[in-house]
């Protein structure tokens, strides 16, 4: 048996619970043994975005020792739009030119 923490972050509020657990428990097994859903009920078991120290894993792998379960929650925006909208305004206002999109100085 070892600890592991299971740790889910909103801009104003985060929680980290320290879980036992044993050899061959998966991630999803270990969320699920944190009771972490009672603190945050938006998190959807069936559902989740795992990772471990910012690398993505699956809900089915296996902790092992030193690891911890991070819980991502779904992205707001797509971030290849957000910056698509920054760099069409920056064309608009002139701040970069429009053919080449070197900065004006």
């Amino acid at each position: 048996m070892f600890p592991v923490d299971v740790i889910y972050a909103k801009p104003n509020q985060q929680k980290v619970i320290t879980v036992t657990v044993t050899q061959g428990t998966t991630f999803k097994e270990a969320v699920e043994h944190s009771g972490i859903v009672a603190f945050f009920p938006e998190i959807e078991l069936d559902n989740l975005k795992l990772g471990s120290f910012s690398n993505q894993v699956k809900p089915t792998d296996e902790v092992k020792p030193g690891q911890r379960i991070e819980i991502y929650r779904p992205l707001i925006a797509d971030p290849k739009e957000v910056r698509r909208r920054r760099a069409d305004k920056a064309k608009e206002e002139g701040r970069i030119n429009k053919t080449t999109g070197a900065k004006i100085s």
